[in-house]
């Protein structure tokens, strides 16, 4: 099954267990009911943020959305592993279907974790009409191939290879190819629950 569709029906599940309704949702993450309605459905691959902020509206870690396992001890992922190449695809805008980066979870084992790492393969954008992400937490990012454009607030960084940035994720942000060539990154994010 695609992992796209894995996380819908999770949220779906979990949204349902604790018997929040879709309104109720809407309401409490700031994201509309069709969005809502559209990710729990499939239609949509959310980005990072969405998927924040329904966690913390379920009282859930990010990773219950993105793992299956519930490791206590110390988690490897070898490079060779299937299920550290398994790649979700999240989408720029959570009204288009176009996928631009797609993360490979690399402790998705990990039970209890607050940190996400992925190595994310980043597509060239098809627009530079960007919707910025905001969220709890922090991010970090490692450059493994080629270069990374991040806007973060009024700035914008320009990060090659072997070039890496901390930053606070509540603070409007957007990571995309900086010279329209796909691109590799390390990506840690960081989420109080």
């Amino acid at each position: 099954m695609d992992s796209n569709k894995i996380i819908g029906e999770k949220i779906k599940n979990v949204r349902e267990m604790k018997n929040i309704s879709v309104e109720e949702m809407a309401e409490r993450s700031g994201l509309s009911e069709d969005q809502i309605i559209r990710i729990e459905g499939n239609e949509d691959f959310p980005s990072l943020a969405p998927l924040i902020k329904i966690a913390r509206v379920l009282g859930v870690r990010l990773g219950t959305f993105l793992d299956d396992q519930q490791e206590l001890g110390p988690v490897i992922c070898r490079h060779e592993s299937l299920k550290c190449q398994e790649g979700i695809g999240f989408t720029n805008n959570a009204v288009t279907k176009h996928k631009y980066m797609s993360y490979h979870a690399l402790s998705s084992d990990k039970s209890g974790r607050h940190m996400e790492p992925f190595i994310i393969d980043v597509k060239p954008a098809k627009t530079a009409d960007f919707i910025f992400s905001t969220h709890e937490g922090e991010e970090f990012i490692y450059v493994i191939e080629g270069m990374i454009e991040i806007n973060y607030g009024k700035n914008t960084y320009i990060l090659n290879e072997g070039d890496s940035i901390y930053y606070d994720s509540i603070v409007a942000h957007h990571v995309h190819a900086g010279d329209n060539k796909p691109a590799k990154i390390l990506g840690v994010v960081y989420t109080p629950y």
